[in-house]
């Protein structure tokens, strides 16, 4: 059954100074708030791996921030902002960011009421001579609400990564209400970051050193990667008053045999790097359901986790997932989710969850007391009276699920 939810019941006073608007100088000293069973407790984030478990699995999110935010000037002079969102032709997120003369993709438009039929051309107020020779162009192909399909094409050859790398800018959050700086290319960017395609950064992971890496690694505990590309729609608040009237955008994933395996064996305790992994993690048990009655995986809907109870356990879910990858010599499980996770989910896999402090009335802060019990109040009041920073910038927080005795 949904459960019928009210979001403003998940409201709580977020003042604008409490978000922090840049980074720290140095990723590993943020606040760590560490939550188990009702209890907090005040660390800095570089004390991670002497909270975490030897016999943990950790598992990272490693999508790349693409520089999706591109601007065009129109022969008037009005200006129109291009928010790439996914690729359309080609449709894989490797093909298009190879293609050498043109592409088409998904986007937000901003100003879209001044853009007809016109073709754009980058602006470039300083008259960079390496975009002069790129010479990228835009035409608006179709249109759909507050998004678009947007031909582009440029000139030198150069693949469609490099055009985004030279005339793009990162697309930091809205609600950080300032323009992207040179540090934000660094910064919003998680050191592991290797699958570009995400237009919002993984950001629990964004308080990891090499330094934090190593004691994790040399305490025993052992890393898993997953990819989920971070779609725009991270950033929609539930504007319904009911969260069962608000939908969750498709977000594609992927996970590895080896990890599917490690998973399986079910010997160590799964802690997840942000609310990415944990979705991702999450929706393999309805893969492999899917994989048990219809005979292979396919994309996980939104609802499913309520929709009815499940028989089969999360041992025979992973093993068919597994079964289906070696009949049909994959590496990797390719699919996409729009799972939402709200008190009443049943959790099957994540043990421990690593994340920043979320928006009041947005559906991460729903994940958050789903895994703590109900608890997200108290963790919240004793952050903000505890001078944490919060949003994407902000301070981390390691999570127990609630009854993981381990």
């Amino acid at each position: 059954m949904i459960p019928q939810i009210r979001i403003e019941d998940f409201n709580y006073p977020l003042p604008d100074g409490r978000i922090a608007k840049y980074p720290l100088p140095e990723r590993d000293s943020s606040k760590l708030l560490h939550y188990k069973a009702g209890a907090i407790e005040d660390y800095v984030f570089r004390d991670l791996p002497s909270l975490v478990d030897a016999n943990s699995l950790m598992v990272f999110n490693e999508t790349r921030v693409v520089p999706a935010r591109l601007h065009f000037q129109r022969e008037t002079g009005a200006h129109i902002e291009i928010f790439c969102l996914e690729p359309v032709s080609p449709p894989e997120y490797n093909l298009s960011f190879a293609a050498t003369s043109s592409c088409l993709w998904k986007c937000v438009i901003g100003n879209a009421k001044r853009w007809k039929s016109d073709i754009l051309k980058l602006y470039n107020p300083d008259g960079d001579p390496v975009v002069d020779k790129m010479n990228l162009r835009s035409r608006l192909v179709g249109r759909e609400g507050q998004t678009g399909t947007v031909e582009f094409t440029w000139d030198d050859g150069a693949p469609f990564s490099r055009v985004l790398e030279i005339c793009g800018t990162i697309p930091i959050p809205p609600y950080l209400n300032r323009e992207s700086e040179e540090i934000d290319a660094e910064r919003y960017q998680t050191l592991y970051a290797r699958i570009r395609g995400s237009v919002a950064a993984p950001t629990a992971g964004l308080h990891f050193t090499e330094e934090v890496l190593d004691a994790l690694k040399d305490k025993g505990v052992e890393m898993g990667k997953v990819c989920l590309h971070v779609g725009a729609g991270t950033f929609l608040p539930v504007k319904s008053e009911f969260v069962s009237d608000h939908p969750m955008h498709r977000e594609p994933f992927s996970v590895s045999i080896g990890l599917l395996r490690e998973l399986l064996e079910g010997k160590r305790s799964v802690v997840a790097v942000g609310t990415t992994s944990v979705r991702t993690l999450e929706s393999l048990y309805y893969a492999g359901v899917k994989c048990i009655e219809e005979g292979k995986p396919s994309d996980i809907g939104q609802w499913e986790p309520y929709e009815r109870d499940y028989p089969h356990s999360l041992e025979e879910s992973l093993g068919a997932l597994v079964r289906y990858l070696e009949e049909n010599s994959l590496d990797e499980l390719e699919l996409g989710t729009r799972i939402i996770i709200l008190p009443g989910f049943r959790w099957r896999v994540v043990d421990s969850l690593v994340t920043n402090f979320h928006q009041p009335e947005s559906t991460l802060l729903l994940l958050v007391s789903s895994f703590v019990g109900g608890d997200w109040r108290s963790i919240y009041d004793h952050a903000l009276a505890s001078g944490y920073r919060f949003l994407s910038y902000g301070d981390s927080s390691l999570l127990r699920r609630a009854g993981f005795a381990r």
